[in-house]
């Protein structure tokens, strides 16, 4: 992090731009073009709402930063996304074996899918994406201006949004996000300018937040909330805080409340009943299958064959859908089968390993990550993200295999003991 030096505080300023004046109960907020000045405890404030592939956003920020020399500059970033903006080796730096043994596919996989909407546009535009971020960064340092990472552990976001839409919000959002590979749609220059009322991601959720309100709290208004406290404490007297425009609103509004941190950076304990019900199923299983052969040999027979083809073939079909290597695609036959009975297991993080194994990921496939992940065609033809998408449809199948395969199970069941 950059440290503040008071040295360089009497650097001339230019004519501020001409501003206009909205009327608050509280307080005066002046506004310039996609610049709001806030007047708060002794301090001044100037927000830059952006759009994260604008060039003339990131122009902004640098023309902001040399014109009013803040002591600190605040970022829309968190300590992980700071890397990922700063570190050009980061991908190099990948252990795929080592992302499926900690189970951070689908994660990793998400993270990349949202990602690919950002840098479709960024490509489209000519410029990085994030670059007024990075802008921001490189100003600071060069007027040894302290720099303030502003935004929530984008983890503890994800974990919040997750633990508060709901089994049919999980199942919309991840559809959701997966369908936005598929949209390779271009944009205008000045479809681009009106994003800047919406961050990236915040864009390319906006028809989900309409059904799932409770999305909302977490992904914007808790934001608001954190980035708000983190601007208002940081150090010294004149403020730039470089945000995605949807914030602005926001936080103009809070950033005059007080609010705990260490409260909006919990992460939400996870229930105890999913991991009640994962147990519960494979053991209802066993004992229905057993019983079953108790009472009619062929008809258990029956049973555990629909179970392994159920499994082992949904299953399969998912790494072949991830054009998976022929090994791969045995092992999710062989593996699901016995993998859906214990919760511990599963049958993507074994074809997931012979997959990694077998077409072991080159420097040069994690080198070109950035670039394979904003098509459809890249994702799979990237060895890095073909991994992913192995463990993740394997599990997608397995999971589909176990409920169709559960249903056959005890339907034979039933059909037995009626008899």
């Amino acid at each position: 992090m950059i440290e503040e030096n008071g040295s360089e505080r009497d650097v001339a300023k230019k004519e501020p731009i001409a501003v206009t004046e909205e009327e608050t109960p509280e307080k005066v907020i002046k506004t310039e073009d996609n610049i709001t000045r806030l007047n708060i405890e002794g301090k001044e404030i100037i927000l830059i709402g952006t759009a994260h592939v604008s060039k003339e956003s990131a122009k902004q920020v640098k023309a902001v930063i040399e014109a009013e020399q803040p002591d600190a500059v605040c970022i829309e970033l968190d300590q992980q996304r700071y890397q990922s903006v700063t570190d050009k080796n980061r991908w190099q730096k990948m252990d795929i074996f080592k992302i499926i043994k900690e189970k951070k596919t689908t994660v990793l996989l998400v993270n990349l899918v949202i990602s690919s909407f950002q840098n479709r546009l960024a490509k489209q535009f000519g410029i990085k994406p994030g670059q007024e971020m990075i802008q921001g960064i490189e100003s600071a340092k060069e007027i040894n201006a302290k720099l303030v990472l502003a935004d929530r552990n984008i983890q503890t976001t994800f974990s919040r949004v997750w633990h508060g839409i709901g089994l049919k919000g999980k199942l919309a959002l991840m559809v959701q996000i997966l369908f936005s590979i598929f949209n390779d749609e271009s944009i205008s220059e000045e479809e681009l300018e009106k994003m800047k009322s919406q961050d990236m991601l915040n864009a390319m959720l906006q028809d989900f937040t309409e059904h799932f309100p409770k999305l909302k709290k977490p992904l914007i208004d808790e934001r608001d909330q954190y980035l708000s406290q983190k601007i208002k404490d940081a150090p010294g007297d004149k403020i730039v805080a470089i945000l995605g425009a949807a914030h602005v609103p926001g936080i103009k509004k809070e950033i005059y409340n007080e609010h705990d941190l260490k409260a909006l950076s919990k992460v939400p304990k996870k229930s105890k009943a999913p991991g009640k019900i994962a147990w519960a199923i494979p053991i209802i299983i066993i004992g229905v299958i057993l019983y079953t052969f108790y009472m009619n040999f062929s008809a258990g027979v029956s049973q555990t064959v629909s179970w392994v083809i159920w499994n082992g073939g949904l299953s399969a079909l998912g790494a072949v859908i991830a054009l998976g290597h022929p090994l791969t695609i045995l092992t999710a036959i062989v593996v699901a089968p016995i993998s859906s009975l214990n919760p511990l297991l599963a049958a993507g993080w074994f074809a997931g390993f012979t997959e990694a194994y077998l077409r072991r990921p080159s420097v040069s496939d994690f080198e070109r990550l950035s670039e394979d992940a904003v098509s459809v065609k890249g994702f799979w033809k990237n060895k890095v993200t073909r991994v992913l998408l192995v463990v993740t449809l394997t599990n997608l199948g397995s999971t589909l295999g176990t409920v169709i395969g559960g249903a056959e199970v005890i339907r034979v069941f039933i059909q037995t003991i009626s008899q």
